[in-house]
């Protein structure tokens, strides 16, 4: 079975669709099959066509209610499952932790170290830190 492209020249006789699986007749040679070059089609005898017609319908009633009833689903279930992605992305966003520039997050954890609470500096450090910042200036100085 050569496999026949939408827009060509055939002779006479009954060619089924196979992008839409519908039977398509064409009554006289010479005939272009209807579509584009990307429909494609398959020459099928009269008495194939005969027992293909049926069945087609017969598949197209059969599966017609589940069709109907998964496309009532889907629309009912959609508008939920939007709530749902996006309070998800909402909750995503609060619980990621924040961005802290210089620390490494390849290894999934953090390191265990103690933090230090940080604040104002006392006065005796200060001083202090002043007192030894001198002398290490002066001592650069002099070199």
């Amino acid at each position: 079975m050569t496999k026949l492209s939408g827009g060509s020249q055939v002779k006479g006789g009954y060619y089924w669709h196979l992008n839409n699986w519908a039977l398509e007749p064409v009554k006289a040679d010479g005939q272009t099959l209807p579509g584009s070059a990307s429909d494609e089609y398959l020459k099928v005898n009269t008495a194939a066509a005969l027992v293909l017609a049926p069945m087609l319908g017969a598949a197209f009633v059969l599966f017609m209610p589940f069709i109907g009833i998964y496309l009532a689903v889907n629309a009912a279930v959609q508008p939920v499952v939007r709530i749902f992605k996006r309070q998800a992305g909402e909750l995503a966003a609060t619980v990621t932790p924040g961005w802290q520039p210089g620390e490494a997050h390849f290894t999934g954890k953090r390191a265990e170290t103690k933090v230090e609470e940080k604040g104002p500096p006392s006065e005796v450090a200060g001083q202090e830190a002043l007192e030894e910042l001198a002398k290490e200036i002066e001592s650069k100085r002099q070199h």
